[in-house]
């Protein structure tokens, strides 16, 4: 277990070489949630998330010119990447085959050498460990060390400072639990009154699965788009954590996510990759018990474009922005612009229109639409349907 000296030694280790991440209130979400809520914006932190602490924290007390060696698919590999750099060291990383591109060529940006194997995060993990010792380079673990966990700690002194006197919560997502154990322990001794929750995907909760069972849990599979916390298990050295210091873990859908992911880029302007806006979707969907002021975690930004695409797309939907309807028409001229009329009327903005009258199980005189529309909340959407059937259509509801 990892003490409080410990944090405060890595606080002057890695706090030349951080970028300043002080809380922001938010009004807006804050109304939204039914308390205050401050955002720790970890996504502006250097390589775009928290890691760099933990991977400073370690590296840089290793003895000069070791070379070092990670497996990651993303975050961990870019924090040791430049840890390595700064310290004047080599970094060889072991990335799976399909990491995203962004995220290997910015870690090659930062000086490592990246090597392109396996298919999951675990088979990286495993050769890293083989290379490091038949290499003699020293494995640098994402969570699984005393030294990382209290390089992630220095954001939990720097919450306490800066944090109101009244602070209820700290949220904080949990995928091996090494960012929540070096937070918690350093508030445990600094701002005792403060509650810490974590929040786990639904789809990868291994922590809540261990503290069910009373020890670590390996799970069989993991599902969830928030692939920076999408890990089988903890460790027993984060467990041990969140059990002395940690108040509750709950989960959050995929929805919830991207409901909050789509939130922060609209109302607060930040760019947070699925895992780091976890802990503002449990606060939004009232996981997180308490109506006093709580901080929100974001714990990095690293996403790849093209996933931010699809990830905005379900996140309107699952705010109920969009709305797709199919919709049976009689075969015959003038119906189409009927309906897009009767659209129209109800001051509504298409987004796309298919029309087929092959491949589809319907009589002979009948075609069908399937209509994309732009709705303003679930509410909305209901009030649509309603509309377009008492205008006399045959609607169902896709999505």
């Amino acid at each position: 277990m990892i003490q409080l000296a410990d944090i405060r030694r890595a606080r002057e280790r890695v706090g030349p070489v951080l970028r300043p991440t002080p809380l922001e209130p938010s009004d807006t979400l804050g109304k939204l949630a039914g308390r205050p809520i401050l955002l720790k914006p970890e996504y502006r932190q250097r390589t775009g998330s928290f890691k760099i602490r933990g991977a400073y924290n370690l590296i840089a007390q290793l003895a000069p010119g070791v070379p070092v060696v990670a497996g990651s698919a993303g975050n961990h590999a870019q924090g040791v990447a430049l840890a390595a750099t700064l310290t004047g060291r080599r970094a060889t990383i072991f990335m799976p085959l399909n990491a995203a591109l962004p995220k290997v060529e910015a870690t090659r940006a930062y000086g490592a050498d990246v090597r392109l194997a396996g298919s999951v995060v675990d088979e990286t993990i495993a050769l890293a460990k083989a290379f490091a010792e038949a290499e003699g380079a020293v494995y640098v673990p994402p969570f699984d060390h005393p030294d990382v966990i209290a390089g992630q700690g220095t954001i939990g002194l720097e919450v306490a400072e800066e944090a109101p006197d009244d602070l209820d919560v700290v949220v904080v997502p949990i995928g091996g639990g090494g960012l929540i154990s070096g937070i918690a322990t350093a508030l445990a001794h600094t701002r005792a009154g403060v509650r810490v929750v974590g929040v786990e995907a639904a789809g990868a909760a291994s922590t809540r699965a261990s503290l069910d069972a009373g020890r670590v849990v390996t799970l069989d599979e993991v599902a969830t788009m928030a692939d920076g916390i999408a890990l089988k298990s903890p460790c027993d050295l984060t467990l041990a954590h969140v059990r002395a210091y940690v108040d509750d873990v709950v989960t959050v859908t995929e929805e919830e996510t991207s409901r909050a992911l789509l939130l922060l880029l609209e109302r607060a302007k930040a760019v947070v990759e699925p895992a780091g806006a976890v802990a503002l979707a449990a606060l939004l969907e009232g996981k997180v018990t308490g109506r006093g002021p709580a901080v929100a975690l974001l714990s990095g930004g690293n996403v790849d474009p093209l996933l931010l695409i699809k990830l905005i797309d379900h996140g309107l939907t699952a705010a109920g922005r969009y709305l797709l309807l199919r919709i049976v028409l009689n075969d015959r001229p003038g119906t189409l612009a009927g309906l897009t009329s009767t659209v129209a009327s109800l001051g509504l903005n298409v987004l796309s229109v298919e029309h087929h009258r092959v491949g589809v199980d319907l009589p002979v005189d009948k075609t069908e639409v399937l209509l994309t529309l732009e709705t303003t909340d679930p509410d909305h959407r209901h009030e649509v349907v309603k509309s377009l059937q008492k205008a006399g259509y045959q609607v169902d509801l896709v999505r």
